[in-house]
């Protein structure tokens, strides 16, 4: 167990304090990768031998350090490789840490959905499913010519090699990409469309609102919807311009939520993500001459002084939005 996923559990109002933890990881590894808006991984690999203890006694330090530091606590998943490390944090929880101990990767990963591996997509995961494929333990015994005919050769000599615990990936030091995130998550698994929707809505009014309180704007949204099994699917969409507004954010919103074909999915929770910020003096606005978009901007400016005046409570996010 070499890589360690650690998600912060950071409130919204702090995602700014994930630099300031990154610089907390980076005292054990210069090799730590930033998952905005809350996590990250570290290759601990030299740090195990520096400091003569495993992955799993240096994440117990990691905890303690970033809550006495910074009163913030986390979760930790540890593996041999990054895939493997942020499918065991899916099953970690505060205070303790969930390892995938080296040689025993297909063991973990046997009885498992095929749907919880990473890069497995709704249809993907239903095309192996109708074959009996519902398993990563089955995925990993079927032979390799039956799922390159399934799935395609490349993706699927990849789902073979996952499937039995080949993690070829690694860990890529970067910087905390700028970005801002608004998360809905479901009293209980919820099958409700409209109620999908809703979420979508109520968390693409708060984006628009925090973007134009900071005076940026994005260029790409990404959702991500959290299924009741906790896999999950990412979707990005690039914007036509640069924009806080939102109504543009909600349509876009609903734009990736209608392609994902959910139908009666369970969803756990629904998430946007606000990526490639800039200054909004930067960017332009082309001109529609649609009296009810700019009614729309003009409602978006007052709500906005309300909130400014009054607190977030003020208004509530996502009302205004077409």
């Amino acid at each position: 167990m070499t890589i360690l996923c650690v998600r912060f559990q950071l409130p919204p109002t702090r995602e700014a304090a994930l630099p300031e933890l990154l610089g907390l990881l980076e005292e054990f590894t210069p090799v730590v990768e930033a998952l905005p808006p809350d996590g990250a991984l570290a290759d601990l690999r030299g740090a195990e031998r520096y400091f003569g203890r495993d992955a799993v006694e240096l994440a117990s330090v990691i905890r303690v350090r970033a809550l006495a530091l910074h009163g913030v606590d986390c979760v930790i998943g540890a593996g041999p490789g990054p895939m493997l490390a942020r499918m065991a944090l899916r099953d970690a929880r505060p205070g303790l840490t969930r390892a995938v101990p080296g040689g025993g990767e297909c063991d973990f990963l046997a009885g498992r959905p095929v749907a919880a591996l990473p890069g497995v997509g709704t249809a993907t995961a239903r095309t192996l499913c109708e074959y009996g494929l519902d398993t990563l333990g089955r995925v990993a015994a079927a032979p390799l010519s039956t799922l390159q005919r399934l799935v395609g050769a490349k993706a699927g000599r990849e789902l073979h090699e996952k499937a039995q615990g080949v993690d070829r990936g690694r860990v890529v030091p970067n910087g905390v990409s700028r970005s801002l995130a608004a998360d809905r998550p479901f009293d209980r698994d919820e099958l409700d469309p409209d109620r999908h929707r809703r979420a979508l809505l109520s968390a693409a009014g708060e984006l628009g609102a925090r973007l134009r309180a900071v005076d940026k704007v994005c260029r790409t949204l990404t959702l991500t919807v959290r299924y009741a099994d906790r896999s999950a699917t990412t979707r990005s969409r690039t914007l036509p311009e640069p924009t806080a507004h939102s109504a543009a954010l909600t349509r876009t919103a609903y734009d990736l939520y209608e392609a994902l074909g959910l139908q009666r999915a369970r969803v756990r929770s629904v998430a946007l993500r606000a990526e490639s910020l800039t200054p909004a003096e930067h960017a332009s606005h082309q001109l529609t001459f649609d009296p009810v978009d700019e009614k729309v901007r003009r409602i978006e400016e007052v709500a906005d002084r309300a909130r400014a005046k009054f607190g977030p409570r003020a208004v509530i996010p996502g009302s205004l939005a077409a």
